[in-house]
């Protein structure tokens, strides 16, 4: 219990986590999955591949990433042309670098992607493969037929979480009938439960964290925090509601504040993209920028996509974005920086610097063999028209 109270106490002042990789071998990974009725994610990828050097850096250390693929999978790294791999990439041979896999525990691929994928993308490839993985048909019949006993039904509502179906009636109608939450099958019903950050069970996961960290580890916890505060966000935009916007911002500080600021920054973006406010948009990004990316180019290049993406049309945020574009094609050098930098200038209607910052990235690619020739050639044509 001391253990898991000086982890908690450390836990405020850590850095997001990403994802973490399982560092034994695919059987073994296989046997954890078993154990733990996960599917395995494998990042297939190769040490000179530069997309793979991309996401290792920048998409699998992302904090929602880490919170969804540690919750519902057994995450593999393998170096396909390493000699101690052979028999992995013999069985699973690749064509291209990276190659993402989600397999079951008994080594069956549930789904594939060749080439690197960001953050938002590579969550919903997990949420795709667990759809068809969809083991909560199982419980139907026997809920149905009205058994209650708690392992069961522990069982179904893991289940319906990892098919991305809602739980939340199952897990309250069940807590309803409890008044000693600190046995382990309880602790482990309020863990598994807590899928909203608005909701009691949430409450009940903070005030017994931790007898429930010591039973299931803090890095579990963790996760069902983060995770269900962005479930909550996703509410505050499916209902656009402030309310319980602020009510995730607020319960994220309560219960991980050392990712509190970051988290709310994000929470905000998404949710003024979403009512398409782009006063507070704007006024969130900023924030954003001077506390948690500051002049970081690999940073500011993906907020300028994020930007965008959000307001593509809107003059302020453009301007704002071509600052930010300019500072990361400066800082990074690199040619897909330059790139969106052109797009930037073309928006906002800037002919001859989008056609100068489109040479700049022709001319930095030079050097980084990435085939950029072809996406300078169209956006220039594109230009044209």
């Amino acid at each position: 219990m001391l253990a898991a109270l000086l982890a908690l106490c450390c836990s405020a002042v850590l850095p997001a986590q990403g994802i973490d990789f399982f560092h034994g071998t695919w059987a073994e990974a296989q046997e954890k999955a078993k154990a733990e009725q996960k599917l395995i994610f494998v990042d297939a990828y190769a040490a000179w591949c530069g997309p793979c050097k991309r996401m290792a850096a920048q998409v699998f250390p992302d904090s929602k990433v880490g919170d969804y693929f540690n919750a519902n999978f057994i995450n593999l790294k393998i170096d396909m042309e390493k000699p101690e791999n052979s028999a992995f990439a013999g069985q699973y041979p690749v064509r291209a670098y990276p190659t993402l896999m989600i397999l079951d525990a008994e080594g069956k691929v549930v789904l594939k992607q060749v080439g690197a994928m960001n953050a938002d993308a590579l969550i919903a490839f997990g949420q795709k493969a667990t759809g068809k993985t969809d083991s909560s048909k199982d419980f139907e019949k026997e809920y149905a037929d009205g058994n209650r006993d708690p392992e069961f039904l522990l069982g179904y509502v893991r289940a319906l979480n990892r098919a991305n179906k809602p739980s939340l009636k199952i897990t309250n109608d069940y807590l309803s009938t409890q008044s000693d939450f600190t046995t382990p099958v309880n602790l482990r019903f309020i863990l598994e439960g807590a899928i909203e950050a608005d909701s009691r069970v949430f409450d009940l996961l903070l005030e017994h964290r931790a007898k429930i960290a010591a039973l299931e580890g803090n890095e579990a916890v963790e996760t069902r925090i983060s995770l269900a505060c962005q479930n909550t966000v996703k509410k505050a935009v499916e209902f656009r509601s402030e309310r319980l916007l602020e009510e995730a911002k607020a319960k994220m500080e309560a219960g991980l504040p050392g990712r509190a600021a970051a988290f709310a920054a994000e929470a905000e973006m998404n949710f003024y993209a979403t009512t398409n406010d782009p006063k507070k948009y704007l006024k969130t990004v900023q924030n954003y920028q001077k506390k948690e990316v500051k002049n970081n180019a690999a940073l500011l290049h993906d907020l300028v996509i994020k930007m965008l993406r959000a307001f593509p049309k809107e003059s302020q945020v453009l301007k704002q974005a071509e600052k930010w574009a300019k500072t990361a094609a400066e800082n990074g050098g690199l040619s897909e920086y330059y790139l969106t930098l052109a797009e930037v200038y073309k928006r906002q209607g800037e002919q001859e610097k989008a056609r100068d910052a489109a040479q700049k990235a022709r001319e930095a690619a030079k050097s980084e063999n990435k085939g950029m020739d072809g996406k300078v050639d169209v956006f220039l044509q594109g230009l044209e028209k």
